[in-house]
């Protein structure tokens, strides 16, 4: 099994953005030590104050400096706020600066109002098939600049992309529906599912990528299906440890239930006190059918619970994600998830 990262650069309590890239720059270079596959950076906007990940294009710029081998990309980018040709563009700078390892992945959501007018999105009335075509024609557009695919009379077949000397950014269609894991396979794209966004859906989600995939007509993409299954994931010495560190999660899921977004990270006592307990550790086996948003264990029960999810949707890569608001804390955890699975 590869492992991978995304990392959304947690504003440590009482610090500033700047400690949260050294923090995001320090574990991607631990995770190239330990044989993670991709380091993946996020976007979210409006809340600086706790997520410092906004923009991944610049970002993945400084990593590519302060990393020679891991493969890096973004996780995702929100293409329902920006024009395709820009997104191509950045990306083709990032493969110019560390060529054959840049990930572009893609994909949409939305923030705070606020955030969503600043950016210029248009949160007027759409239909979910206008909304979806419009994604699917701005994914389709994006392929188009980064593979050099349109034809000699389109109005954009002259715009050149800045380029290394035979890469191109690998595409990634993200998602967390089977919607999404249908468009990549109609697209011919490698697909990830968010499996601790609406982890119920990850076996649908799955079947639908499979049955509608078509290899890309320019042969710029997989010749078959290629998933990956993020989950939110936290590992400790006992499975005991790694329940009292997975409270942190469990604390901001019950908050987002109640409508509060974008309060941060809390403390594991605080997280505990709002939970009224320490969680449950995460069973092993798990039961038919169960699927968490997060789960946690020594090495020896993830290694078994992660072999046991990605068995069920077919797939062999996963990402990592985490919420876990100490930097020793979270970087451990990677380090015991990497043991455990036996990376190289």
């Amino acid at each position: 099994m590869d492992l991978s990262i995304v990392d959304l650069s947690h504003v440590p309590d009482g610090a500033s953005a700047t400690e949260a890239y050294q923090q995001t720059v320090e574990l991607a270079q631990r995770a190239e030590e330990l044989g993670y596959e991709r380091f993946w950076v996020a976007e979210h906007h409006g809340m600086g104050e706790f997520i410092a990940g906004t923009t991944p294009e610049v970002l993945l710029g400084h990593l590519a400096a302060e990393t020679s081998t891991i493969r890096l990309g973004s996780g995702t980018v929100l293409l329902n706020y920006y024009q395709p040709f820009k997104v191509a563009e950045a990306f083709g700078v990032l493969d110019a600066l560390a060529p054959g390892r840049i990930d572009l992945g893609l994909g949409r959501a939305t923030g705070p109002p606020a955030a969503d007018r600043a950016m210029g999105y248009d949160t007027g009335p759409k239909t979910p098939d206008a909304a979806d075509t419009e994604h699917r024609q701005k994914i389709e557009e994006t392929l188009a600049h980064v593979r050099d695919e349109f034809p000699a009379d389109h109005p954009y077949s002259s715009l050149q992309l800045p380029r290394s000397a035979g890469d191109r950014p690998e595409p990634w269609l993200l998602g967390s529906s089977p919607s999404s894991a249908k468009l990549a396979g109609e697209l011919g794209l490698r697909y990830c599912f968010a499996g601790f966004i609406r982890p119920g859906f990850a076996e649908p989600a799955f079947e639908a990528y499979r049955d509608a995939f078509e290899p890309s007509a320019t042969g710029d993409g997989p010749a078959e299906p290629e998933g990956m299954l993020a989950l939110n994931v936290v590992c400790d010495e006992t499975d005991e440890a790694a329940a009292r560190l997975r409270a942190p999660t469990e604390a901001v899921y019950r908050r987002m239930a109640r409508g509060r977004i974008g309060d941060g990270i809390p403390s594991i006592e605080t997280a505990i006190d709002e939970l009224g307990a320490v969680p449950e550790p995460t069973p092993d086996p798990l039961p038919d059918g169960e699927w968490s948003r997060s789960i946690s264990g020594s090495p020896e029960t993830i290694d078994s619970l992660l072999t046991q999810l990605a068995d069920r949707v077919g797939v062999d890569d996963v990402m990592i994600q985490h919420s876990v608001p100490d930097f020793a804390d979270a970087k451990r955890s990677h380090e015991l998830l990497a043991e455990g699975v036996g990376l190289d």
